[in-house]
């Protein structure tokens, strides 16, 4: 390479610090059992970047255990708990965020609950519940939260729907599946309302994920036992495995950051090509 165009070190962005001095608030930032959810990953590794962590979850044992993940990452992190489908414990969470720490740049929405199964197997009560965590809350944080970022005049949303929102995956999970194709939605209109004021929305949209969710959600729909389970969904991938953890955490830490400044109302798919085996 000729010197005169070689980069200058210094100048090139230090991916370890790229969220220096700002906040992300992650919304279901906890693990349904043993081992890393999405939410754990993404606190981490929005830590690992220099964000202040928001941890937020349902259970303080789960809000917790993902602060001290981050605390053991070499982050910094403030546990908080709430229902995110009740917007009178988001408000205190919100304005305990906000007191500590000063400010939002990041929202994650994270949080997300389905039962499977399809109509006939789907009660008004689980229809609602999904409704009320996977869409009215996603409404309520951004309520909440987007005053400041408007303010201010920059922000990030990121959104994470599923593939299950966007495609049939092999069995029915309808109340899921129609909940997060709402968020996909949503996600795309906040994107338009607000670019003018600085803030981006995107989704992402996992495909077939090991966390610790798929122990008490759809593994019955495959085998008695887990790891039968567990190897039935690797079969399901063109690219024979399941996705962990931190690949969609990288998705997201890389649309909360600057990386992704000319990128909004889109969807990043992390799917190991599942979506595209049955389209």
């Amino acid at each position: 390479m000729n010197d005169s165009i070689k980069p200058d070190a210094a100048a090139l962005p230090d991916d370890r610090r790229s969220l220096a001095g700002r906040v992300a608030f992650v919304a279901g930032a906890g693990a349904s059992g043993p081992g890393w959810s999405i939410g754990k990953a993404c606190c981490v590794r929005l830590a690992n970047r220099g964000a202040s962590i928001v941890t937020l979850d349902r259970t303080a044992e789960a809000a917790e255990d993902a602060t001290q993940a981050v605390i053991a990452a070499g982050g910094t992190a403030l546990p908080v708990v709430a229902d995110v489908a009740d917007p009178s414990s988001m408000e205190a969470a919100v304005d305990t965020a906000l007191a500590r720490l000063g400010r939002i740049d990041i929202l994650v929405a994270n949080a997300g609950v389905g039962r499977t199964g399809g109509p006939e197997d789907t009660t008004l009560d689980d229809w609602r519940r999904a409704q009320q965590v996977n869409v009215d809350g996603l409404l309520i944080a951004s309520r909440l939260i987007l005053p400041s970022m408007r303010a201010r005049g920059s922000g990030a949303i990121v959104t994470v729907a599923s593939v299950a929102g966007i495609r049939y995956v092999g069995y029915p999970h309808l109340s899921y599946s129609v909940s997060k194709a709402a968020v996909i939605h949503f996600t795309r209109m906040l994107a338009q309302q607000y670019a003018a004021d600085g803030i981006r929305a995107n989704c992402v949209v996992p495909g077939l994920i090991d966390t610790p969710r798929i122990r008490h959600t759809v593994a019955d729909r495959f085998a008695a036992d887990f790891e039968s389970a567990r190897r039935a969904r690797d079969q399901q991938v063109p690219m024979q495995r399941m996705g962990t953890a931190w690949e969609v955490a990288d998705a997201i830490a890389f649309l909360a950051s600057d990386e992704a400044s000319y990128v909004t109302g889109t969807e990043l798919v992390v799917d190991g090509g599942l979506t595209g085996k049955y389209a």
